[in-house]
């Protein structure tokens, strides 16, 4: 959520930070958020006029009475009232105003990094590394899609996945299986040295979802428990956004490090028929998420440092790879500058998204109230907040499938799991 002082101050560059996102009524929207605060203040203003007219009353009407002038103080008890009902219809129509404000602003997106690269959509993602590793020709084993391997492998079962929960859900077996896990403990160990590690709750309140900017915009790709009133993950960010809200965090112990392996749940609106093969798009699928909440100052080293350790692993693992910036156009609500990494898979002839990091300047922490106070100073501040996939399991599964495909039909792994497969080195057709 952005700063409503801000609004205040200087809706023009809010505007111009906006239009860099291309997305129609945004303008009208801030408008609406500026004659929204506006009229709170005016509210503000009559009600501290009409409260303090009213012990105005209260001090003359006990003058009133001592001095035996009871018509007089009946007349002023009477004015006194009369404008008690005006505070109390003041009152109402505050909260009214309130709640429409902080609608108008929870459908806001945050404002763009001044270095973020201008686009109208994912054509204009600059590529800013790489490619790192990309073979000048692939094998004409490595050419067959991971779907057919895991098949012919027999550790990919989507039918029995379907005949259990559903069109687009995924289950892996035997070492399919074993390789899912080995690639969340594999990120998880990579990180361990500065990140602590949960281990969070996957039912999340509204307030939860909505912290991280999920919520309202994002409702129907999203899994509800209505009963209850909670929502499936779609991330481990979002619960990690939210350890901390409505705390205010001492400076000296910024940044704070999380990492979480957490099942992700996305409904994938719109997305049938479209990269649901394999791997590539399921409802549930497994990651490990890695998040920072930092100082302003700290931020955009981190942004850099949770690039590289999300690089690292693909560097580790072997897999060609690329590192591409988001452009204003493309770039989540949330977001105020976003670096994906995209793993090459030969069988699929496509660069697969297998991480995306973010900074999200204060506009989370807004929402959660999570902030931070400064050694030696008064007030607090808004904490910023970043984070990235580490590594999501299906797409970078499938990458390995493909680019580790050997001529007779068997998947080698890579080195860095071979700790993590029970003595495993490859995987071969039953």
């Amino acid at each position: 959520m952005i700063d409503v002082r801000l609004l205040r101050s200087d809706p023009a560059s809010i505007k111009a930070s906006l239009a860099r996102r291309g997305l129609p009524n945004l303008a009208q929207q801030i408008d609406q958020a500026s004659n929204f605060d506006s009229r709170l203040r005016d509210i503000s203003a009559q009600r501290d006029t009409i409260r303090s007219s009213i012990n105005d009353l209260s001090k003359q009407v006990g003058s009133l009475r001592r001095e035996g002038k009871d018509a007089d103080s009946e007349k002023a008890m009477g004015e006194s009232r009369s404008l008690g009902e005006k505070e109390r219809l003041l009152q109402a129509e505050f909260e009214l105003v309130n709640v429409q404000l902080r609608d108008v602003l929870l459908n806001i997106p945050n404002l763009p990094h001044v270095d973020a690269p201008n686009g109208s959509g994912d054509h204009d993602n600059p590529v800013v590394k790489g490619p790192v590793g990309l073979a000048e020709h692939f094998l004409d084993c490595q050419r067959v899609p991971h779907w057919q391997t895991a098949t012919e492998l027999g550790i990919l079962d989507n039918e029995r996945a379907t005949k259990i929960s559903g069109a687009m859900f995924a289950m892996q077996r035997g070492l399919g299986a074993t390789l899912s896990r080995a690639l969340c403990q594999f990120a998880l160990d990579q990180n361990a040295d500065v990140f602590e590690e949960i281990r969070p709750p996957s039912l999340v309140t509204t307030a939860t979802l909505t912290a991280t900017g999920h919520l309202p915009k994002f409702a129907d790709e999203a899994y509800a428990i209505e009963r209850d009133d909670l929502w499936a993950i779609p991330t481990g960010e979002v619960p990690l956004t939210y350890l901390h809200a409505g705390e205010t965090l001492e400076e000296a112990n910024l940044p704070v490090r999380l990492m979480a392996y957490t099942p992700c749940y996305r409904r994938e609106a719109g997305a049938a028929g479209r990269d649901t093969r394999g791997m590539l798009r399921s409802h549930e699928f497994d990651k490990v998420e890695i998040l920072a909440i930092a100082t302003p100052e700290q931020s955009p080293e981190l942004l850099q440092e949770l690039v590289a350790r999300a690089e690292s692993l693909m560097i580790e693992l072997e897999l060609p790879y690329r590192i591409v910036e988001i452009c204003t156009g493309d770039m989540g609500a949330s977001h105020h500058r976003s670096f994906d990494i995209e793993v090459y898979a030969p069988g699929c002839d496509a660069w697969l998204e297998v991480s995306s990091v973010s900074w999200f300047s204060d506009y989370q922490a807004r929402r959660a109230d999570v902030r931070f106070k400064r050694a030696g100073q008064k007030g607090t501040e808004i904490v910023h907040t970043l984070n990235g996939s580490a590594l999501a399991v299906p797409r970078v599964w499938a990458a390995i499938l493909e680019n580790y495909r050997q001529a007779d039909g068997s998947v080698r792994i890579p080195d860095v799991l071979h700790p993590y497969m029970r003595g495993a080195t490859e995987m071969r057709p039953k």
